[in-house]
């Protein structure tokens, strides 16, 4: 008589023991890959914001406007109001700089005077994780572009 191979039951219940631990082990792991994801698309814009405030200022300083607590300039066609040569914090005067704002990214209600905030969530508020633009307040300092909300 030939004997038949195969796994025993207890083989098979190991076996099934070995998977649930590593499904609870590596499941948060992949569960929080949104929340990830969203700060990386947050860090992401943070860098376009701060590289479109630098062109600003370049422009300006070449008009020789980057002193002025308030004036114009022309980018593009675009009059860009500038506060010390970089943008104000205006949803107006950021949206002719960064694509997206309005559709992607979504002002951020609530958030202070001289300070507006962007989310890529369709109703944001300040508990959201967000971009925060806070415009330069001299002609020593730059804006402040940080995350808010966004590394737990």
């Amino acid at each position: 008589m030939t004997k038949k191979g195969g796994f025993t039951l207890i083989e098979l219940v190991i076996v099934m023991v070995i998977l649930g631990i590593l499904a609870i082990t590596a499941a948060p792991k992949f569960l929080n890959l949104q929340d990830d994801a969203r700060e990386a698309a947050a860090e992401g814009f943070k860098s376009a914001m701060k590289g479109a405030a630098e062109i600003v200022y370049s422009k300006a300083a070449t008009e020789g406007q980057e002193a002025a607590s308030s004036a114009t300039i022309t980018i593009d066609g675009e009059a860009i109001n500038i506060v010390f040569g970089y943008p104000v914090a205006t949803s107006s005067a950021l949206s002719k700089l960064v694509s997206g704002l309005g559709t992607d990214w979504n002002l951020v209600k609530g958030t202070r005077a001289k300070e507006v905030g962007y989310s890529s969530s369709r109703s944001p508020t300040t508990s959201d994780c967000y971009v925060s633009y806070n415009e330069a307040t001299d002609k020593d300092s730059e804006p402040n572009i940080v995350l808010k909300n966004c590394y737990n």
